[in-house]
């Protein structure tokens, strides 16, 4: 297998030093925790899939067995784990689609179907848990707390993450010859919301990732998704830097820039894709790792920290601006599908 390396910006070595850094952080069960010491699921699979990309197997595998440990019989996990133990007890609706993009992308690196089929099951309780959580509109609501009660709003960003997850989820089950029409539904009604409803969603619009998520997911691509790109272009990207995390402050991180990375390249903006990736190496340390942020006012990093899931996206990105592995396609590839409406919910989106 290639290890992902872009020409100018970061070598096939200097990747596996990042990937290096993200296991050098894993505890003993396999998890992966942010800086300040919990894991989540979605971040924690971010991190397996870069490892994954970067030829680190048997590391991935471990926290792939921390999930499967940590998973509820609902099919959720919970928001925060410290050392082994729930202490945010609500589940997120795209913490468990996400298992599903880590186990389809896995199958794509590695071609273990073995290996997919025996997390199957687990992915499957995840997705069901998820669609369960779906509103009649398409939307999915962001958890159900601790006491099992449905959130009362969804999330923009979560929700195109989740859309990802379905149709991962749906390649996954044809795979394995277990298909699941109800999931593919699901996503169809989700993929509409997260084009024509934006009233559907909570507003987090100073979040950059409001503004590139219904991209990256692949809910939203080609003329809308280019329209939407340029829209918010000026207010978010900061050249020679990197994009802020949010509107409002001088900040730019590492995650959200090798998002938007991945976001131009599912596009087909190459040019631009490579120019945010080679501008936000300012943040590498000399051991591989990835500070958070800079706060280029203070010229401070922000948080001082480096975090595991900013590695994690640095990896996805060079994969998929080099293709070295089979799983480089990963987000450009959910935006290959219609989106049917079966209901037609009465707007005029759907009625054209």
């Amino acid at each position: 297998m290639s290890v992902p390396a872009v020409p100018g910006v970061i070598t096939a070595d200097q990747v596996v030093a990042t990937a290096r850094s993200i296991a050098a952080v894993q505890d003993d069960e396999g998890g992966v925790p942010w800086p300040e010491g919990h894991i989540d699921a979605w971040n924690h699979v971010e991190c397996l899939m870069a490892m994954t990309a970067a030829g680190l197997r048997d590391e991935a595998r471990r926290g792939y067995g921390w999930l499967a440990r940590h998973q509820r019989r609902d099919g959720s996990w919970p928001m925060k784990v410290v050392n082994g133990e729930a202490v945010e007890r609500g589940g997120e609706s795209n913490h468990a689609a996400y298992v599903a993009v880590g186990v389809w992308h896995d199958l794509l690196v590695t071609g273990d179907e073995a290996f997919a089929a025996s997390a199957w099951p687990m992915v499957s309780r995840a997705l069901n848990f998820v669609v369960e959580l779906q509103t009649a509109r398409g939307e999915i609501v962001w958890e159900r707390d601790a006491h099992g009660v449905p959130a009362a709003y969804a999330l923009l960003t979560g929700s195109s993450s989740i859309y990802q997850g379905l149709r991962c989820g749906v390649l996954l089950g044809e795979r394995l010859g277990d298909p699941q029409p109800d999931w593919e539904l699901a996503a169809d009604q989700l993929g509409h919301a997260l084009a024509a409803h934006p009233e559907a969603f909570a507003d987090k619009s100073r979040f950059s990732m409001d503004w590139y998520y219904p991209v990256l997911g692949g809910a939203v691509r080609g003329p809308a998704g280019d329209k939407r790109l340029a829209e918010e272009w000026d207010t978010f990207v900061v050249p020679g830097l990197g994009v802020r995390c949010v509107s409002d402050q001088p900040w730019v991180t590492g995650a959200e820039s090798c998002e938007l990375v991945l976001t131009l390249d599912a596009m087909g903006d190459r040019e631009r894709a490579l120019r945010v990736f080679a501008d936000m190496q300012h943040l590498r340390h000399e051991d591989g790792s990835y500070w958070t942020g800079w706060q280029f006012v203070n010229e401070k990093h922000f948080p001082h920290e480096r975090s595991a899931y900013t590695a994690a996206a640095v990896i996805l990105a060079a994969d998929a601006l080099s293709g070295a592995t089979a799983g480089a396609s990963i987000f450009r590839d959910t935006g290959a599908y219609d989106i049917h409406i079966t209901d037609d919910c009465g707007c005029e989106h759907a009625r054209a």
